[in-house]
């Protein structure tokens, strides 16, 4: 059973920088994707950035690109999402997932999911 654990979150001001991390429990080769989802009141939940297991694969929304960095530790199976320059529409909780399978996708079907990390951006 693999388990994804969210840290990181919390209140900054806009045009600050944060850093998620997630750590993943379980069996390496259920997570070769991982991504971050984010989902703010009101709204669904979106793809923000997606990585494979080498790394050498990523995919980021266009609404966080050039300003958020997916990364990952494969040693220690977790993936971070350094965030910069943050905008107060960035405000959500943010939630990491999980697969098996090897393709980046930007819709919900994941395998495992984090019970998500709450970032606030003030104006």
């Amino acid at each position: 059973q693999v388990q994804l654990v969210e840290s990181g979150g919390g209140l900054v001001q806009a045009g600050g920088s944060l850093r998620l991390s997630c750590a993943a429990s379980g069996p390496t080769f259920s997570t070769n994707i991982m991504t971050w989802f984010r989902q703010a009141p009101g709204k669904e939940r979106e793809f923000v950035a997606g990585i494979s297991w080498s790394a050498n694969r990523t995919v980021y929304a266009d609404s966080v690109k050039g300003r958020f960095t997916i990364s990952r530790d494969s040693a220690k199976n977790t993936v971070y999402l350094q965030m910069n320059s943050l905008k107060p529409e960035d405000t959500a909780v943010y939630y990491c997932a999980a697969k098996t399978s090897w393709r980046i996708i930007t819709t919900l079907e994941y395998d495992y999911w984090g019970q998500g990390t709450q970032v606030t951006v003030s104006s």
